[in-house]
C-alpha cells in the first residue's frame, strides 16, 4: 500500500502550483512516451511544469508525484515505490529532482524493464548528473532540455503582456507586431536584470539567484566530478574571472597561470560550468556537428547572472551580446563569425547600440545589424529585444 504521507505531499504540492502560465517546453514534450526526462539549470521551472501536467490530466488519481529527497527514500527504494504504485493500478510515476537519489539511473532502467505499463516522468536540476546517467537509459528515456525564460515569456508571466513566438525568419523580416501603447525598452531593461528565472517576481530575487550559483558551484559540479573542496573553490574563482572579462576570448595559458591549474584540467572546468548553466561557449563551425567546434568566446550564461556576478560593473556591450547568444541558442545553431559577432546559418549579425551602423558589413550578404535601444526595425536593422521573442 502506498504511504499516505506521499499522497498528502503530492496534494499539497499540487495545491500550490500556478496554472495560468506554461513554459515554452510544455507543448514540445512527448508526454505520452514511457519514460521522459526533463533537465536544465537550477531554477528554470521544471518542477512546476510537471505538476501542471498532472493538474491538466483528466484523472489525477492515476499519478503519483514524489521528490527524490523525500524522507520516504531513507527507508524505501524507487523500485519498491514503483512496484507498490503499479500494484495499486497507478499509471504514471513522477519523480522530481532525481539526481538527489543515489543510483537513480540504474533503478529507472529496472523500473522501465519490469513495469511496461507504468509511465515515468523525472526531472533533474543538476544536468551534470543526468547526462552522466543517461548512458544507462539509452533507448529508454527521452531527454528534454529546458532553459530559462525568454523575454516573451517574462512579459507574459510577470507583466501579463501576451506576444506570439516568432520564428527567426520573421524576426529578420521585421514581422514583429507591437501592441498599441506598448513600449518594450523599460521592460527589456528589467528583464536583463531579473527576468530570466521564473522566480523573478518573488522577494529576494538576487539572494535566490546567488543561492542557485552557490548550489551549482559548491554542490552539483563537485559531486559530479569528484572534486575536493579546494578544487571547487578554483571553479568558483574561474567563474568570477570570466564574469569580469566575458565575452572572453579564451587564453588557456593565462587562465591556467591565474588559477594555478593544469592545462588538462581547465577545458573540463569550462565544460562543467557550461553544462551546469553557468556559462555559454561560442564555437566556430569547424566541428561539423552542433557544439563541437573550437571555442571562440566564453559568455556568462545569461544577463541576470552577469548582474549577480558583476554587480554595477556589468558592461552594456557584453550584456547585449550575452542576451543575443542566450536567446538564439535555444532554437538555432549559433556559431562565431570571422567578420561579425555571430553567425546563424547563412546570416551574420553585428550587435550594438542605437547608433550601430553597417560600415563593417559593407559588401556582405545576409548581414544584419542588431540594435539596442530602438523599438522598431527597418530593412536589415533589427531591434535587439525582438530576438527575445523567438521562444
Amino acid at each position: 500500500m502506498i504511504d499516505l504521507n506521499l499522497i498528502a505531499y503530492m496534494e499539497e504540492e499540487l495545491r500550490h502550483t500556478p496554472q495560468q502560465f506554461r513554459r515554452y517546453m510544455y507543448d514540445k514534450i512527448l508526454w505520452n512516451d514511457r519514460m521522459i526526462g526533463i533537465v536544465g539549470p537550477r531554477g528554470v521551472g521544471k518542477s512546476t511544469m510537471v505538476k501542471q501536467y498532472i493538474l491538466s490530466s483528466p484523472d489525477r488519481k492515476e499519478f503519483l508525484y514524489v521528490s527524490a529527497d523525500h524522507t520516504y527514500f531513507s527507508f524505501h527504494s524507487l523500485t519498491f515505490l514503483a512496484d507498490e504504485w503499479s500494484k495499486e493500478g497507478g499509471k504514471t510515476l513522477v519523480i522530481d529532482e532525481i539526481h538527489k537519489y543515489p543510483e537513480w539511473s540504474r533503478e529507472l532502467k529496472q523500473i522501465y524493464d519490469t513495469h511496461p505499463g507504468l509511465k515515468v516522468i523525472f526531472t533533474g536540476s543538476s544536468i551534470l548528473d543526468i547526462h552522466k546517467g543517461a548512458a544507462d537509459l539509452s533507448r529508454r528515456a527521452l531527454i528534454f532540455m529546458m532553459q530559462g525564460l525568454s523575454f516573451r515569456e517574462y512579459l507574459m508571466l510577470d507583466k501579463n503582456i501576451e506576444l506570439p513566438a516568432y520564428p527567426l525568419e520573421e524576426i529578420l523580416n521585421n514581422k514583429v507586431e507591437i501592441p498599441v501603447d506598448f513600449h518594450p525598452l523599460p521592460l527589456f531593461r528589467e528583464y536583463l536584470k531579473k527576468g530570466y528565472y521564473p522566480f523573478s517576481s518573488q522577494p529576494g530575487y538576487e539572494i535566490r539567484l546567488q543561492q542557485v550559483v552557490n548550489q551549482t558551484i559548491e554542490g552539483d559540479i563537485p559531486q559530479y566530478a569528484g572534486m575536493n573542496v579546494a578544487t571547487g573553490r578554483k571553479l568558483k574563482q574561474l567563474l568570477v574571472i570570466l564574469s569580469k572579462a566575458a565575452p572572453y576570448k579564451p587564453n588557456m595559458a593565462n587562465l591556467c597561470t591565474e588559477l594555478k591549474v593544469s592545462k588538462n584540467d581547465l577545458p573540463n572546468y569550462l565544460a562543467y560550468l557550461e553544462t551546469a548553466g553557468m556559462i555559454g561557449q561560442l564555437r566556430d563551425d569547424t566541428g561539423g556537428l552542433r557544439g563541437l567546434g573550437k571555442v571562440e568566446k566564453v559568455f556568462i550564461d545569461n544577463p541576470n547572472l552577469m548582474y549577480a556576478l558583476g554587480n554595477s560593473g556589468t558592461n552594456v556591450g557584453s550584456l547585449r551580446e550575452t542576451f543575443f547568444y542566450n536567446q538564439m541558442r535555444v532554437n538555432n545553431d549559433v556559431t562565431s563569425s570571422k567578420i561579425t559577432d555571430f553567425r546563424i546559418g547563412d546570416n551574420i549579425f553585428e550587435v550594438g547600440g542605437a547608433g550601430k551602423g553597417k560600415k563593417q558589413l559593407e559588401g556582405l550578404e545576409n548581414d544584419f545589424v542588431v540594435r539596442d535601444d530602438i523599438e522598431y526595425g527597418h530593412a536589415n536593422f533589427i531591434p535587439l529585444w525582438h530576438f527575445g521573442l523567438n521562444y
